[in-house]
């Protein structure tokens, strides 16, 4: 089952790597950090592997840097090979073998700098990944005083920050975000036009190499292009074989007219199985009430009207009312993707998708007209580790059995 962790970003349009790498170089951040080591040559450091203070402030004067940053471009050159220290000192490095290679690890250095205070904001370093994601998730950039209302509403309900730290921030955060966005822009990562911001071209492909890392869904626009040229049965098929993402599907809902893309999806879920229903029930909500009328027309489909029905329903447009029996025949038709998809069912966690009390729902899985009633019922019965649950499994099986 899907990782609830995992969070899904739209496709973006990467920029040529030739084109990243040409970029890079001419990064303030990176062009220092070259200068540092060319100026380093081979020289004594202190038992941190850093430069000695007199070396440090001889740097900072003869090169015209920022004295608050030269941890960071001294880091930046030695993770980077510009700069190898062993215990006789530093000494110039074997260079950079792959500068894409480099780029990513610079963004990291910067951003393990966090914890140090990187930005001179608390706050600011507290959420800047999430930062960097929703300016990666907005392709046009967004609005500074936007981020800050976006950091406020982040703090106080993650970190539960009190209403008194929250009046603070509102007077101080604008101010420390528009520092922070100058140490960024420094940093190759952002470009500030007045109160706009966006990620540069490197950015955009050091954010995306971040958030799959982290394991998120992070998909570039060549790799979902493909998906949206295919038929809805080629789209379902994919997603489940995991080689297409739900910002594939985003991408190909945005190809089509809704109620023509509504019809496709509904074609595919009445027709199929309860995994293929299941992933194109998830796609089909994605679309608002201008695939009303398609949707229906899915009233009549003996496997589909009753996620017609909740769709209409949840979207406050007239629909047929559902009773007990189809909320069970609803829980039979989502436990029984768990056998098409083949998927490990020997935790309980893989049978909260439904969110309901199973053992009150059980005896009238037995009764409702699914086909695979019971094989979900035997699945259960074998699989469930509440012992009650996997007992009265068993036992409504035995009696859906011996039913005409």
């Amino acid at each position: 089952m899907a990782d609830s962790d995992v969070l899904t970003f739209p496709p973006v349009e990467l920029a040529p790597e030739e084109e990243i790498v040409r970029v890079v170089r001419t990064v303030p951040l990176v062009r220092d950090a070259e200068r540092l080591a060319a100026w380093t040559g081979e020289r004594e450091v202190d038992e941190h592997g850093l430069l000695t203070d007199g070396d440090a402030a001889a740097a900072v004067g003869e090169l015209g840097l920022e004295a608050s940053r030269l941890r960071l471009l001294w880091v930046v050159a030695v993770n980077g090979r510009l700069v190898e220290v062993t215990r006789h000192g530093a000494r110039p490095g074997p260079g950079v073998p792959d500068p894409l290679e480099f780029w990513d690890g610079v963004v990291m250095d910067v951003l393990d700098r966090t914890e140090e205070g990187l930005t001179g904001s608390a706050v600011v370093d507290e959420h800047l990944t999430e930062i960097l994601a929703t300016i990666y998730s907005v392709k046009e950039g967004m609005p500074l005083a936007a981020l800050a209302g976006g950091i406020l509403q982040a703090h106080e309900i993650g970190c539960e920050a009190r209403q008194p730290e929250l009046r603070r921030l509102r007077m101080t955060l604008p101010a420390e975000l528009a520092e922070a966005m100058r140490l960024l822009e420094y940093c190759g990562l952002i470009e500030v036009s007045g109160d706009f911001v966006r990620l540069t071209g490197p950015g955009v492909w050091a954010v995306r190499r971040d958030l799959l890392r982290e394991g998120h869904d992070a998909p570039s626009l060549r790799e979902v292009a493909a998906f949206a040229q295919q038929g809805a049965a080629e789209l379902i098929d994919a997603m489940l074989a995991g080689k297409a993402s739900a910002s594939a599907a985003t991408l190909w809902l945005e190809r089509r007219m809704p109620e023509d893309a509504a019809r496709e999806l509904i074609k595919i879920a009445a027709s199929g199985n309860a995994a293929q229903r299941g992933t194109a029930g998830t796609v089909l909500e994605e679309l608002g009430p201008e695939a009303e009328q398609a949707v229906r027309e899915a009233l009549d489909e003996p496997m589909m009207w009753r996620y017609a029905a909740a769709w209409l329903g949840v979207r406050d447009l007239e629909a047929p009312a559902l009773g007990e029996g189809d909320g069970a025949w609803v829980a039979v038709d989502t436990l029984a993707a768990l056998l098409y998809l083949g998927a490990p069912v020997d935790s309980v966690a893989h049978f909260d998708i439904l969110g309901e009390d199973l053992l009150t729902l059980v005896p009238d899985m037995g009764r409702v007209d699914h086909p695979d009633a019971l094989a979900v019922l035997e699945l259960l019965g074998r699989h469930h580790p509440d012992p009650l649950i996997a007992k009265t499994a068993r036992k409504t099986a035995m009696k859906a059995r011996s039913r005409p």
